[in-house]
C-alpha cells in the first residue's frame, strides 16, 4: 500500500535527498541537528523525558482522541511539545481538554508543529484509538513522513508497524524505532491464571465503567497520585495502551493477549508488582464495561485481578454506548448489580465523567447517585482529590490506620 500522494513522505519515504529537501524548505539548522540527535537515541529510544509530538487529527478531545487526551493530561515517559489536529489548530490543548491552558499548542500538520518548536522531537505518537484500530491511507503516509524525518515511532494501534514490510524498511533505512505499544510477549512465554493473586495482603482496586473511553484510566490515575501524596503507597497497573505510553510501569494491553491468557496475564503482572514495590494498595485500570456486549475485558480485570473492591465511572450526560447509537447508555445500579455479581467483589464509590454537563448538573448528579446508591460519589477531575481518598479509606480501615499513622 503506498503513502498518500499528497503527504509529505511521497517525497521522503526513507530518501535521504528527500529529507534533505524537506529540512530546506523548514531553513532550520537546529532541526537538522536535532534529527541527528534523534537517530542517536535508537539505542535507547523509551527514555523518560523523551519529547514527543502527538498526532490526533480530528479527534483531540473526542472519544476517538482518547489516547491523546490522557498523554496531554499525564505523562512520565514523554514531554509533550504538541499535538496536530488542523481543526482545532491554535488552540492550546490544556484548554481544549480541561479548560485551564498547559502551554501544549495544538498544530495544523507536523510541518508546522516542527516549525513552531524549532526542533525535532524524538517520537511520533499516534494518538487515536479509532474502533477498527488500523491505519488509513493518509495516516501510513503520515507516519512514514516522521520515519523519514528521524523520528521514532509509537504506535498503540492492533496493527503492528514492525509487521508491515514498508514501514520496517523505513525504519531501518532512517535507523529509528517502531514501538508497537499492544504486542503481547511471544506466545510460548504467556501465563495462565494460578490463583496466587488472591493471597495477596494488599488491597486492590479495580477502576470500572459503564462505557468504553468514559475515563476509567484517569480516574485510576488521579486516585494513585493521590493516595501517594498522602503516604500511602499505591501502584496502578494499566491495561491499555495509552497507560503504558504514558509511563505506567506495570501494565499489560489486555485486548491484544488471546483470550485463554487475559486473566493470567493480568495476575502476573500485578504479582510483579506486588513483588516489585510491595505498596499498599494496587490500583488496576479498567477497560470497556463489563455489561457491553462488545467488549470482554471488564470480565477478564475481574477475574485476573481479583479485586476486593471496584470504582465505577460513569457519563450521566452520556446518551448512548460509543460508537454504538442504538445502545443505550445503563445507569450505574444496573452495572453495580451486575458486577458483584459476576465477581466477589463491592463496589466502593462513584466517579463521574462531567461531558455534556454544567458545574450544577454535576453536583446534582453527585447528590443523586449518593443518595440512591448509598455509596460516595464525585468528580476525580474538577472535584477535590480527598473525595477519592475517602471512598479507599472508608472502605479499607486498615489504610485509614496506616495512613493516619503516616500523618502524625
Amino acid at each position: 500500500m503506498s503513502p498518500d500522494p499528497r503527504s509529505t513522505s511521497s517525497r521522503l519515504n526513507g530518501d535521504p535527498i528527500g529529507r534533505t529537501a524537506l529540512f530546506g524548505e523548514m531553513r532550520s539548522p537546529v532541526i537538522r541537528a536535532a534529527a541527528q540527535r534523534s537517530r542517536r537515541v535508537a539505542e535507547d529510544p523509551v527514555r523518560i523525558d523523551a519529547t514527543a509530538v502527538v498526532y490526533c487529527e480530528g479527534n483531540f478531545g473526542d472519544v476517538d482522541g482518547k489516547t491523546a487526551n490522557g498523554l496531554v493530561r499525564h505523562s512520565e515517559k514523554y514531554t509533550i511539545h504538541s499535538v496536530i489536529d488542523s481543526e482545532q489548530a491554535g488552540s492550546d490543548a490544556g484548554q481544549v481538554l480541561d479548560g485551564e491552558p498547559n502551554g501544549i499548542p495544538i498544530c495544523h500538520d507536523l510541518a508546522a508543529s516542527l516549525a513552531l518548536e524549532g526542533t525535532l522531537p524524538q517520537f511520533f505518537i499516534f494518538g487515536i484509538a479509532p474502533a477498527s484500530g488500523a491505519l488509513s491511507i493518509v495516516e501510513r503516509g503520515l507516519i512514514l513522513e516522521a520515519i523519514g524525518l528521524g523520528m521514532h515511532v509509537v504506535n498503540g494501534l492492533h496493527e503492528f508497524l514492525n509487521d508491515d514490510p514498508e514501514f520496517v524498511a523505513a525504519g531501518a533505512a532512517s535507523r529509528v524505532e517502531l514501538l508497537d505499544v499492544r504486542r503481547p510477549r511471544a506466545k510460548k512465554d504467556l501465563r495462565m491464571f494460578s490463583g496466587r493473586v488472591g493471597l495477596l495482603d494488599c488491597p486492590r482496586i479495580a477502576v470500572l465503567g459503564t462505557d468504553c473511553a468514559i475515563g476509567k484510566r484517569t480516574t485510576a490515575n488521579i486516585l494513585a497520585r493521590a493516595l501517594n501524596e498522602r503516604g500511602l503507597k499505591a501502584v496502578m497497573v494499566g491495561t491499555g495502551q495509552t497507560g503504558l505510553m504514558q509511563g505506567a510501569r506495570y501494565g499489560i494491553a489486555l485486548d491484544a493477549v488471546p483470550s485463554q491468557f487475559c486473566a493470567g496475564e493480568l495476575e502476573a503482572t500485578i504479582l510483579e508488582a506486588f513483588e516489585g514495590e510491595h505498596p499498599d494498595v494496587i490500583i488496576v485500570e479498567g477497560q470497556g464495561a463489563l455489561s457491553h456486549p462488545a467488549y470482554s475485558t471488564s470480565a477478564f480485570i475481574l477475574r485476573g485481578s481479583c479485586p476486593q473492591a471496584v470504582v465505577l465511572q460513569h457519563a450521566p450526560g452520556r446518551r448512548h454506548r460509543c460508537d454504538f447509537e442504538q445502545m443505550p447508555m445503563p445507569d450505574p445500579a444496573s452495572e453495580i448489580r451486575l458486577i458483584e455479581t459476576f465477581s466477589d467483589t463491592k463496589v466502593i464509590g462513584l466517579t463521574l465523567n462531567h461531558e455534556h454537563l454544567t458545574e450544577i448538573q454535576v453536583d446534582a448528579a453527585i447528590e443523586q447517585y449518593e443518595r440512591e446508591l448509598g455509596i460516595p460519589a464525585t468528580d476525580a477531575l474538577t472535584r477535590p482529590t480527598e473525595r477519592l481518598v475517602q471512598m479507599v479509606l472508608a472502605a479499607f480501615p486498615e489504610l485509614a490506620q496506616k495512613q493516619a499513622h503516616v500523618s502524625r
